[in-house]
């Protein structure tokens, strides 16, 4: 945890920027990976795409330091998991009005971007009160599950390509994380408490299948307990992810700025953003260009289009 400026280099170990030794282990891993029989590369003679794309790949080995044999073992089991909840399958013909409700309890989309063209989320716990904690409550655990999946897989099948195939600073090195702001206002401890298996949930899962997804996460309008919170929460994240996180306090205009031009960070953060945690995404002007209007229920952006519903993927042995 810092409370130093937020500073996050969000090209190292990235596609363009990595390192003599880093691109040794990324064309090894894809090699494992492909013997394994758990990646199948471009055919470029029948124009078939590759089963993965580099940036997913790049997250697996980022996530584990660049070492290919823990890497590939994090893939293989990310992989299983996804075969065990037909994931693909589950957010194709996930219900739309299931799936644009179950936003209120997580992590939302602005509809912006950073300075370096990441997307911008918001996680206000203050509004997560007791009628939707007895809402939440009242689903079964199987089906909270793959309400998160599914919000997670529309963050890396729409949100990220959609945000890579925008104009941005670090162009061409694509997206593939996000920046996120949590504001902890009005928050009590007894809330937390109350809401600490939710928030395990979905932060267990996607350190494991999801992982090098958070770029950089800033904590606004901490309460006075919150060291006590976070000895609760950094058992749920790895190192590296626990290095991205900022506590910024109560007034966290001034440094946000410095990550979030004004016109794309919301009002309470010290911005111009006319948004609110309960609000759908705000579109910028590329976005409404590139795609018209913020599509509900599960979508995947593929080549500058918005596909509905979301293909499913070949598995790498039958490619």
């Amino acid at each position: 945890m810092s409370t130093s400026e937020v500073k996050v280099d969000v090209l190292a170990g990235h596609l363009g920027h990595l390192t003599e030794t880093q691109q040794q282990a990324f064309a090894t891993f894809r090699q494992d990976l492909a013997e394994a029989h758990l990646y199948a590369p471009a055919d470029g003679g029948s124009l078939t795409a590759s089963s993965h794309d580099d940036p997913t790949l790049l997250r697996f080995l980022r996530a584990r330091r660049f070492d290919p044999k823990k890497a590939q073992q994090q893939f293989a089991e990310a992989e299983a998991w996804r075969a065990k909840h037909n994931v693909d399958e589950m957010f194709a013909t996930f219900p739309v009005d299931e799936f644009e409700t179950s936003k209120r309890f997580y992590p939302r989309w602005t509809g912006r971007r950073d300075k370096n063209g990441l997307p911008v989320y918001v996680y206000r716990l203050g509004s997560l009160d007791s009628n939707l904690q007895k809402e939440l409550n009242a689903v079964t655990t199987e089906r909270r599950y793959q309400r998160i999946v599914a919000l997670y897989e529309a963050m890396t099948r729409f949100v990220l390509p959609l945000c890579t195939y925008l104009p941005h600073s670090t162009s061409p090195t694509p997206i593939s994380s996000v920046t996120t702001i949590i504001d902890l206002e009005n928050v009590s401890l007894g809330t937390l408490w109350n809401w600490r298996k939710h928030l395990q949930e979905a932060s267990t899962l996607a350190t494991a299948n999801y992982p090098e997804t958070l770029n950089t996460i800033a904590v606004v309008n901490s309460p006075s307990f919150f060291p006590t919170v976070w000895g609760w929460v950094k058992p749920w994240f790895d190192e590296g992810t626990r290095n991205k996180v900022f506590v910024l306090g109560r007034d966290p205009g001034a440094t946000l700025r410095g990550l979030i031009d004004a016109q794309d960070l919301p009002k309470p953060y010290g911005g111009e953003l006319d948004w609110k945690f309960e609000d759908e995404p705000a579109l910028d002007a590329p976005a409404k260009e590139a795609m018209g209007e913020m599509p509900k229920g599960s979508a995947a952006f593929i080549d500058g289009k918005v596909v509905q519903p979301p293909p499913t993927r070949k598995p790498p042995s039958a490619a």
